[in-house]
């Protein structure tokens, strides 16, 4: 105010036009800016400008599906701001404006993850999304040579006899667990592993391979059956446990061998590749093995460190289905939610401005017959870690329909016999929503802007 004072003093004492525009021009800035914080306190991030059907999702599905709750597909904020959401949004412009980035995108759970069918619907919308923004492929483990179902949308092939251990079942004392929680092993001198995708319509290249395996010294050498001439270089990180191979050409699929150069007994262990390009878009990695609840993934000690290699800048956690599928009296909501907070903050001490997502499970049944109210309970817990992180809310258990939803999705042909999992027609949907839902979610932002900036 001092200034402005002073500004009146001249005018008095001279009558200066030239004072006189400038303190209009200072008064007019402060109400401005006064009004520009007024808006700012009127303006949440919740506060939707809310379509009902936003071109993902067919009108027609209301028609057919009139108990899917589609007014609260949307993302729910509980806190007024959320920096590392609007870093995030700040990222995704300018990577769409410029094409010069990569965004990394994580999402675990349990055996709704391990199948990818409504995360790759996700995958595959996010990467046919913009034009010039392919992204990548990410992490990928093969679960088909483990015996155990494998995403449809790529295969792996191998004539070696493998010994598999999956984190929600084995835990010996020689065995560390990763991000994606499982590992294939075996003793044979030669190893031959062929990749290729399956049933996708997008099939990001890539002109680098990692392979994660045995930490130390490592007897292997690589070689690719068909791209031996593309091999430009091979590294070996010891201290982590990866090789990478880079490419001089971007492929879509491989044919490696590896070499044992002892005669040991040596057990070499796999524990999942990653794609990786140098092109620009989104890098959607799935982190899901049947039966995991949220101890499962809090006991893979390699998870955090092996996370540090492509640090997350969004992170969904689909968590809580199987840690709920207990009796009601069995069920610690406070355990629940201590553990989903141990794993938040595992994510975030990667990157401290990782956009978390947090999304409620679907409603289910316990045992096939006995309606499961502990998925209530757990949306509470995961409301009060969404406010204490400034993050999101992804609603599938209001979506759905509340408790015993689960009966009529499945009288509607959306969800299997252990109402528990769905039907590939409602993965579809399922898939749908979520990404209609992050739509929804850029389209809030641009408005936001639009009434605080005039941009």
């Amino acid at each position: 105010m001092k200034h402005i004072h002073f500004l009146l003093r001249l005018c008095f004492l001279h009558r200066s036009i030239i004072v006189i525009g400038l303190l209009l021009s200072i008064c007019i800035q402060s109400c401005t800016e006064e009004q520009k914080e007024n808006v700012k306190d009127h303006v949440y991030l919740n506060e939707y400008k809310n379509r009902k059907f936003f071109g993902i999702i067919d009108s027609s599905l209301a028609a057919t599906y009139p108990f899917i709750r589609l007014d609260r597909n949307h993302y729910q904020f509980y806190t007024k701001r959320s920096p590392n959401f609007e870093k995030l949004y700040f990222d995704i412009k300018q990577m769409v404006r410029f094409k010069d980035r990569k965004l990394n995108f994580y999402h675990i759970g349990g055996s709704h993850l391990q199948a990818d069918v409504y995360t790759h619907e996700m995958r595959t919308l996010l990467q046919t999304n913009w034009k010039g923004l392919p992204g990548e492929r990410g992490w990928i483990f093969p679960f088909d040579l483990a015996k155990t179902n494998n995403p449809r949308n790529y295969s792996f092939r191998s004539p070696n006899k493998w010994t598999s251990y999956r984190s929600t079942l084995d835990r010996p004392d020689s065995l560390e667990y990763g991000l994606l929680g499982m590992v294939l092993e075996t003793t044979d001198s030669i190893i031959d592993i062929k990749f290729r995708y399956k049933k996708t319509r997008v099939k990001p290249v890539f002109d680098r391979v990692r392979v994660y395996h045995n930490k130390g010294a490592f007897p292997y050498t690589f070689s690719f059956v068909e791209n031996d001439t593309f091999v430009i270089r091979v590294q070996t990180n010891v201290n982590v446990g990866y090789t990478d191979i880079h490419f001089d050409k971007n492929l879509e699929e491989f044919h490696m061998k590896l070499t044992k150069q002892s005669q040991d007994t040596y057990k070499f262990r796999l524990l999942g590749f990653q794609l990786s390009n140098n092109e620009p878009g989104i890098s959607y990695t799935t982190i899901g093995v049947n039966g995991a609840s949220l101890p499962t993934h809090l006991a893979n000690k390699l998870f955090e460190e092996q996370l540090r290699e492509l640090p997350p800048d969004f992170f969904a956690f689909s968590v809580g289905t199987n840690d709920a599928n207990v009796l009601y009296k069995d069920f610690k909501p406070e355990v629940f939610k201590a553990n989903l907070d141990s794993l938040i903050q595992l994510v975030l001490r990667v990157n401290p401005n990782c956009a978390i997502l947090l999304t409620v499970p679907n409603d289910a049944h316990f045992k096939k017959k006995y309606l499961n109210r502990n998925v209530a309970r757990e949306r509470e817990m995961i409301r009060e870690l969404a406010q204490k992180y400034e993050g999101v809310v992804w609603d599938m258990y209001g979506i759905m329909g509340e408790l015993g939803a689960s009966t009529t999705w499945y009288n509607y042909g959306l969800m299997r016999h252990d109402l528990v999992h769905f039907t590939a027609t409602g993965y579809k949907i399922k898939g749908d929503m979520f990404f209609e839902s992050f739509l929804k979610w850029l389209e809030q932002m641009d408005l936001r802007d639009r009434e605080l900036f005039g941009k």
